[in-house]
């Protein structure tokens, strides 16, 4: 069972008492990824149902912030694909819960049109509590055409007292039509002055916080998943595993997360050959002379290209295995 929300992150909490100062049926929270949009958007809702709400957003004491809390809020609908529900201990339906549970299907990818017809249905009904109704929609681009049709017409003219929150970190995969008719907020980016106490108090070493959060590319979620995968350490050596051909030092990962590594090691080469300063790594971690441009230029185009395929490899092992392989030759052509 979820225990009680912990508090909003500092670079949220002004953004949340912005948005409860407006009025609106439809809110589309957008920026780049792993700003806290999920996090954000839920504080929206908790605060939309709580019984005793404050300009600061919900009290956090009340039977409906428990149920928020709990997962079981009779008047909270959260849309999220299987795998993220799961993910983010979000119960699914029974039906969707035996599927799985007897390998007919895997936990869907994206936001499935059954379940946002349910929403649809859910939003027609009377509010359980007396407090209107919410729908939280995350990530919203994993809404395909046919279920972003099936919600078009709910967010023109939705019924009785439901509101509704898209939360993205890619708003232009959208329909244009689902943008039109929700108020836009564009999440505001951290400052690291904010950020670095937050991440010690989720429990990262003060000492190698900055470290992770450079390696996010400034995105606080980031940082805090790179802590919990592997740590500091072995972000810092990755460049030099690399050139040596280690396979290990990717081994066990998403291939789409050993994509999006070499992207960023890629993309600091670029920088350094070009004379501009890393974004991810330190430049001490780097080779002291970079590939040549064309290496480099050439790698980043495969490296898109696998980007591509990431979510649905053949065989993920022997795909990190020649991207690492690939790594190796271009980390070594410099010499």
């Amino acid at each position: 069972m979820a225990v009680s929300s912990a508090p909003l992150a500092p670079w949220l909490a002004p953004q949340l008492q912005a948005l409860l100062a407006q009025r609106g049926h439809a809110w589309l929270l957008q920026g780049p990824s792993g700003l806290g949009q999920f996090e954000l958007g839920l504080a929206l809702v908790r605060a939309w149902l709580c019984d005793a709400p404050t300009p600061q957003g919900a009290c956090g004491r009340c039977a409906s912030c428990h149920g928020v809390d709990v997962h079981t809020h009779p008047d909270l609908v959260v849309l999220m694909p299987e795998a993220e529900m799961l993910a983010r201990g979000w119960p699914l339906t029974e039906k969707a819960q035996a599927e799985i549970d007897e390998k007919k299907r895997k936990p869907s990818r994206d936001i499935r049109v059954d379940a946002m017809r349910e929403a649809i249905e859910f939003a027609q009904r009377t509010s359980g509590r007396g407090r209107g109704k919410a729908v939280l929609v995350y990530p919203a681009e994993r809404m395909n055409a046919v279920t972003a049709n099936a919600l078009l017409k709910t967010l023109e003219e939705p019924a009785g007292d439901v509101r509704f929150v898209l939360a993205t970190d890619a708003a232009h995969l959208l329909l244009p039509t689902i943008r039109s008719r929700c108020l836009g907020h564009v999440l505001a980016w951290p400052d690291p002055a904010d950020v670095l106490p937050w991440l010690v108090r989720q429990g990262v070493g003060e000492t190698v916080a900055g470290t992770l959060l450079r390696a996010a590319g400034g995105r606080p979620d980031g940082a805090l998943a790179l802590a919990t995968q592997d740590g500091a350490r072995n972000w810092s050596e990755l460049p030099r595993a690399l050139a040596r051909g280690e396979v290990a030092a990717l081994a066990g990962l998403p291939l789409a997360e050993v994509v999006t590594r070499l992207q960023k090691l890629c993309h600091d080469l670029l920088a350094q050959r070009v004379g501009a300063a890393p974004r991810y790594f330190d430049a001490a971690d780097l080779p002291a002379i970079a590939p040549p441009l064309r290496v480099l230029t050439r790698w980043w185009t495969q490296l898109a290209q696998s980007a591509r395929t990431a979510e649905h490899p053949l065989n993920a092992q022997l795909a990190t295995e020649f991207l690492v392989n690939a790594a190796r030759q271009v980390l070594n052509s410099a010499s």
